[in-house]
Parts: structure tokens; sequence; C-alpha cells
């Protein structure tokens, strides 16, 4: 049997490996400098804030799903981007441009989330209902919904404070949303690393015969896990029209499968039980830089899409989705 010297190329890529949110980092920078060699004046200051900022609301949307897949059993919530555009149609319609409404549209807007979050989950735990197949079908009454209540016509207002604490230089000439981004991104570690919410969601990741005999209530936690995948992404529905400024059908529908994508190439595995939010955020830097890429390189969309689905195929396989590795 062959063993691997501590300093050999193969041992250093083995140790780096174990840490996948390092690795996607890793990744991010070599295509940040890569991005000089296709396009001239790519690297600078000016434009690595700007990817950080894109990349910060697909960030903060993929939060719930990282917790979704993190509890396994298959899960992975497809109505994330129904849900998003349902928290920005909220917020857009209920504030109708008023500022001192920003307040009370955060917390009809989370609660929203967190109510379809919940149908979700129990759904998924009561009625033994698979989380694709009931995730999906939520996707669809979210939609359905959204038209009964729209008409098709979007009305309303986006509050000129949410545009500028989401979008304009706050401190040090960074925009409000990459503030945003880093307290969740503590928040997100607090509650996987030191809460009993976090430490069961790990466990039943794992095995949930196992944390079901362990005493872990593993039926709440996953209702409660969806809950929260349903809020954050209710969440981003709102940061994000902070942004865009203005609100369509499908407004939410982009990020859903860079969303999926952002927790697997952030080394979240996708079997459930290991994986980290700081992974995400990472994910979410390299395919924010990937699309940047492609944008500069000129290719048409469809050769765009097929090129992105290729290197995601790549990414997947490189990190080795199902090896093991600590926290």
């Amino acid at each position: 049997m062959t063993t691997l010297k501590p300093t050999s190329p193969a041992a250093f890529w083995n140790r780096l490996t174990r840490y996948p949110a390092l690795l996607a980092l890793l990744l991010a920078v070599i295509l940040f400098f890569a991005g000089g060699l296709i396009s001239p004046g790519f690297v600078n200051p000016a434009q690595a804030i700007n990817i950080v900022r894109l990349a910060a609301f697909l960030g903060i949307i993929a939060a719930g799903q990282t917790l979704v897949i993190i509890s396994g059993g298959e899960g992975i919530d497809l109505s994330t981007g129904g849900i998003v555009t349902l928290g920005a149609i909220l917020a857009f319609r209920f504030t109708d441009g008023s500022d001192a409404l920003l307040l009370p549209a955060l917390l009809l807007v989370l609660g929203a989330g967190a109510g379809i979050g919940l149908l979700n989950g129990l759904g998924i735990t009561l009625l033994k209902i698979p989380p694709l197949v009931m995730t999906l079908a939520m996707t669809g009454i979210v939609q359905g919904t959204i038209l009964i209540v729209t008409r098709g016509e979007m009305i309303g207002k986006t509050p000129p404070l949410l545009a500028r604490l989401i979008s304009e230089p706050l401190l040090f000439g960074i925009s409000g949303v990459m503030y945003l981004w880093v307290i969740l991104g503590v928040l997100m570690w607090l509650l996987l690393e030191r809460t009993s919410y976090g430490k069961q969601l790990f466990a039943i990741g794992v095995n949930r015969t196992t944390a079901r005999l362990s005493g872990i209530r593993v039926q709440v936690v996953v209702a409660l896990t969806y809950m929260l995948s349903g809020m954050l992404a209710a969440f981003g529905g709102y940061v994000l029209l902070g942004f865009s400024q203005t609100v369509f059908l499908n407004l939410g529908g982009p990020f859903l499968f860079p969303s999926i994508a952002a927790v697997v190439v952030g080394g979240t595995l996708l079997s459930g039980g290991q994986g980290s939010y700081w992974g995400t955020m990472s994910g979410a830097l390299v395919l924010t830089l990937i699309n940047s890429l492609l944008t500069a390189a000129g290719l048409q969309e469809a050769f765009e899409l097929m090129t992105l689905g290729g290197i995601l195929l790549l990414l997947i396989s490189i990190y080795g989705r199902q090896q093991d590795y600590r926290r």
C-alpha cells in the first residue's frame, strides 16, 4: 500500500478537499484573476466588489436551501424561486413606495415565507410526500396564488429607503447587501454550530433512524427546517426588490437552480449530514464569477447555459460530493 508524503501534491490536495468551503473560495480567486485573460480590465477592485455584491443576492436566497440539503432525506426545496417572487411582490404591493411600511412589510414577507415553508414541512413529515414532489407542487400553488391576487398586474412601488439600503454604497463604498450577507453568514454559522437545532439537523442528515432512537424529534426538526427555508427565500425576495426595484412573475425563477448549485459547489453533500453556509457563500461567489466570465466571453445565451451546466458537473465531480470530510 502506497502512503502519501505529507509534502506531496496529492497529500496537499487531499487535505484541501477536506475543507470544501476553502476550496471553493480558492477557485473563486483563481477564476477572478483568470478573467483578465478573457477580458482586459476585468481584474480591478471595483469589479471584485461588484461580483461580491451580485453573489450576495444568490447567497442570501441559498441560505434556506443549505439547511434543507443538510437535513438529508433527498431534501431539495424547489419552491424557493416561487417564494422569492412572492416575497418581492408582497413588499412591492404592501409598501407601495412608503418607507414607513418597510418593517411591517418585512414581517409580512417573513410570515408568508414561513407559512409556505411550514406547509412544505408538514406535507413531507405528516403526509410522507417526497420533498421534490411536495415543494414542486407548492411552487405551482404559489405561482397560481400570485396570478389570482395580482391578475398579472404588478401594482406598487419600491420604497426609496429599501433601494438605498440594499443597492447604494454605505460605509467604505460597500453596498448594504454585502454587509447584510456577512451578518447572515454569522447568524447561519451560529445556528448550525452553536445551537441544539444545528446539532440535531446534522444528526438527522446523517441517519434519521439513529437520530430518532437518540431522542431527536425528527419530524419537528424537518418541519422547522422547511419553515426556515421558506422564510429565508421570502427574505431573499424582499432584499432582491431593493436591487431590481421592480417585480415580475418569474423574478425568483432564475435563482432556483443556482441556489442548489451554490450549496453543492460549496461542499454540502446532497445526501445530507455535512456542509456549511460558509461553503454556500463561496459557492455563490464561484457561480457569479462563472456567469460573469461567460458573459465577458460574449457567448450566446444557449451556449452560455450549456457551458455553465458542464462546468457545474465538472466541479461536482472534482469535489467528490459523497466524500467524507470534517466540518
